[in-house]
């Protein structure tokens, strides 16, 4: 009734009218405000803060710094919320101004002295790694940390994955040709519509009530408990709607500032909002990455071994950037066949802004320095890169990196996507033609897959309500981001309540004292997870349904159904009862009643996951790997060293596709995304290791109108444990897009380009012969 259908999105009619609220829009007579005193230098000791100044101002409340203020951080707690003793990157807060209104708390934030003390700037990770380099964290050994995370004390390394699997040294012996690619890009930004933003208060109580844009309000509590001892029973977060995310909203970092904030004035409520400038370089941002991937293969191009090392740009503190190295290593390979494989990735320290995890969580990352080595392996073999990536495809009955075997559930169909974007692209007919004396057209392909590396206990709750005209509310801590999901959620409740999806209401917003609880909104689990436990939750109404109808109807709950608004028998749908009748009970006519009010409950943990072992990798870290290919068509002048894109392609394998336009907006957005992020987005750095763009009239992502042509087409190959077969999608349209254009552009300007972002002044260098980027 609902699946496959391309249902108008829920919160659609409020976003379109302007009638959506966000954090930021929740103002209150008497709230305070908060402004950020930042760092101007990447790494330097704080000698001195004299805020005397800043509590004379008008209005002034607090001058909150990081005196005595325990370390924080997810996986290892080496993060100050507010920097003491010592900066390790440009933008990061020093001291927090509470005033009664912005202009006065900024006013005030220029007026905070401080005295530092500049130290060296480590500013990439192969120089953080050289022999006498500044160590960033002198007691990294004292640190906090869990089970999962390896750091590497006396070094700049907060924590390496190891995957080995086979024998790599027999497998290069076996290969008929070895070749070496490196490839870099420095860190950027998620540039989400809405900066990130947080409000707190804590009622006399003691009750601490915390609004954001948030991908993790569940998390926040957690932290809250961990970091400061508060119950977290007390703490209650409210997010309504996000105005975009891509990973830059699951870390916990305002929210703490607007708790310390609060707590400093007495419990009034703290509102702290990132200016655009603060939210690209003080909030965490995108990692960058320096790796270098060696492979062997036969002279037919089949892969024998593979051995890579990736270093991740950390920037200042670990946080998710852990996480995300992890998440580069588990799927280290690519979606190809390699028996022998040995993978370092390390999350290195830098004095760069610290990095969270980034729409596809490592794997566009990965996927730029595996695809670009797969183009040179075809280069040097002068094969095309369509049959290598072809043949070397990986299958059920085959491992992954990690050693879990491949099944025909838990890995989708990459040579059918492969197939069918030959067939979109018209690989056949031209890969490289020169239009004219100047212009070149050119095409680029790469394949993609992505699993979870997701918490092994990662649980997800929905409860359904009834109202007294028999529709449904479902309530889920899945945050709306952006990416349709508690739509995709009615979907589900309609399809298995054989109902019609506007008669399934879904509360938007969350709140954590009255909303079941949602690990994350991450890793394109939403709709599987929260998916599995909207069935469990229908399956719990109509249970509910039945035996109350069984004893109306006279009937076994066993001869019933429910659907289309009404319970009945399965023999005779003649005899039945409207659902809005005893969804809150039913009354006899004598005045005697039964049942009661109807509230579904269900709930989805997931299973069989393990950590990696840390000397081999071998573990399950998600349950399914989706898999995509994708395709770029760009023309090039070769005088200006100036190229546009003019198609771009996606084939993704979705399991089933739930609601179509919803799949197709999901995929072009990340698409452009990925794009965007390839052929112009990145910070520029000086010497000292300062960002000198964090403006958007000087960082250009892609603007309307300079878009190219979409092509995007879904493979099903359903995964048997998932909600009508779906896989996650909300990431595989980005997780090529870098690659495809890089092996495009290398494939029409002659040379290979393995720097982001492709920039014409990049291409001209590259062609010189220059072995540095650009500026």
């Amino acid at each position: 009734m609902a699946i496959g259908k391309s249902i108008i999105r829920k919160e659609a009619w409020d976003k379109v009218t302007g009638r959506a609220k966000y954090t930021n829009d929740f103002k209150e007579q008497g709230m305070l405000h908060a402004a950020l005193v930042t760092s101007p230098y990447a790494h330097a000791r704080i000698l001195s803060l004299d805020a005397r100044r800043a509590l004379a101002v008008h209005g002034v409340h607090a001058v909150v710094t990081g005196e005595g203020l325990p370390l924080t951080g997810e996986d290892m707690r080496d993060r100050p919320p507010i920097a003491v003793d010592k900066v390790r990157y440009y933008g990061e807060v020093v001291a927090v101004v509470v005033a009664d209104t912005l202009a006065q708390a900024e006013q005030a934030a220029r007026l905070v002295r401080v005295v530092y003390e500049p130290l060296p700037a480590v500013g990439s990770p192969r120089e953080a790694l050289k022999e006498g380099a500044p160590l960033l964290h002198e007691h990294l050994d004292r640190y906090e940390k869990n089970k999962t995370t390896h750091p590497e004390p006396g070094t700049n390394v907060a924590h390496r994955t190891k995957i080995r699997k086979g024998n790599i040294e027999q497998g290069f012996a076996e290969s008929d040709v070895i070749v070496e690619t490196s490839v870099s890009f420095a860190p950027s930004d998620h540039i989400a519509m809405e900066t990130r933003c947080a409000t707190a208060e804590i009622w006399p109580d003691g009750t601490i009530h915390i609004s954001a844009s948030s991908q993790s309000p569940f998390m926040i509590k957690k932290l809250l408990h961990t970091y400061f001892g508060e119950e977290t029973g007390k703490v209650i977060v409210h997010t309504p709607l996000v105005g975009g995310a891509y990973g830059g909203k699951a870390p916990v970092q305002l929210e703490l500032l607007a708790y310390l904030a609060s707590k400093e004035v007495g419990g009034r409520k703290v509102s702290v909002w990132n200016s655009r400038e603060h939210d690209m370089v003080t909030s965490p941002v995108h990692i960058g990455l320096e790796a270098t991937v060696k492979i062997g293969a036969t002279k037919e191009g089949l892969l024998k071994a593979m051995e890579i090392l990736f270093l991740f740009d950390g920037g200042a503190y670990s946080d998710k950037a852990i996480d995300v190295s992890r998440a580069a290593a588990v799927d280290c390979t690519g979606p190809y066949h390699v028996e022998n494989v040995f993978c370092d990735s390390l999350c290195v320290y830098t004095n760069r802004p610290y990095a969270t995890p980034f729409r596809s969580f490592g794997h566009c990352e990965q996927a730029f320095a595996v695809e670009r080595a797969i183009d040179e392996l075809a280069r040097t073999l002068q094969l095309d890169p369509w049959d290598v990536r072809r043949k070397n495809a990986i299958r059920p009955g085959h491992t992954t990196p990690t050693q879990v075997r491949l099944t025909k559930s838990n890995v989708g169909n990459i040579s059918a996507c492969l197939d069918r974007l030959r067939e979109l692209m018209r690989w056949d007919e031209w890969q490289r033609v020169e239009v004219d004396a100047y212009t070149v057209r050119a095409k680029g392909i790469s394949s993609g897959w992505k699993t979870s590396t997701i918490d092994t206990d990662a649980s997800s709750g929905v409860i359904l309500t009834f109202n007294s005209d028999g529709s449904v509310n479902v309530i889920s801590g899945v945050v709306e981001i952006g990416t349709g999901t508690k739509t995709v959620l009615a979907q589900i409740v309609a399809e298995r309540l054989k109902m019609d999806v506007d008669c399934v209401h879904v509360k938007m917003d969350i709140d954590t004292q009255t909303t079941p609880e949602h690990w994350k909104t991450v890793a394109s689990r939403g709709t599987f997870m929260a998916g599995r436990a909207a069935l469990a939750a229908a399956d719990d109404a109509i249970r509910q349904l039945k035996d109350i109808a069984a004893c109306v109807l006279r009937a076994s709950p066993d001869d019933l159904e429910v659907g289309f608004g009404r319970v009945f028998l399965r023999d005779d749908p003649a005899i039945f009862l409207p659902i809005k009748d005893i969804a809150y009970g039913y009354k006899f006519p004598n005045g005697n009643a039964i049942g009661g009010q109807v509230i579904g409950r269900g709930h989805y943990i997931l299973r069989h996951l393990t950590p990696l072992d840390p000397e081999t990798g071998a573990g399950k870290p998600g349950p399914e790997w989706g898999v995509c290919a994708e395709g770029v068509e760009i023309e090039f002048n070769r005088r200006d060293y100036t190229y546009r894109i003019v198609k771009a392609y996606a084939v993704i394998d979705a399991g089933k596709v739930l609601n179509p336009k919803a799949a197709l907006g999901q995929a072009m957005g990340a698409m452009s995304m990925g794009l965007s992020f390839a052929s112009r987005e990145g910070f520029l750095f000086d010497n000292e290791q300062r960002v000198l763009n964090p403006q958007l009239r000087t960082y250009r992502p892609i603007r309307f109108g300079e878009h190219p042509e979409y092509i995007v087409e879904f493979v099903e190959t359903p995964q048997i444990d998932a909600p009508y077969g779906a896989r996650g999608i909300g990431e595989h349209g980005l997780i090529g897009m870098p690659a495809a254009l890089a092996n495009a552009l290398s494939l029409a300007a002659g040379v290979p380009l393995n720097e982001l972002p492709l920039v014409p002044e990049l291409i001209w260098r590259t062609q010189k012969g220059d072995s540095y980027g650009s500026v």
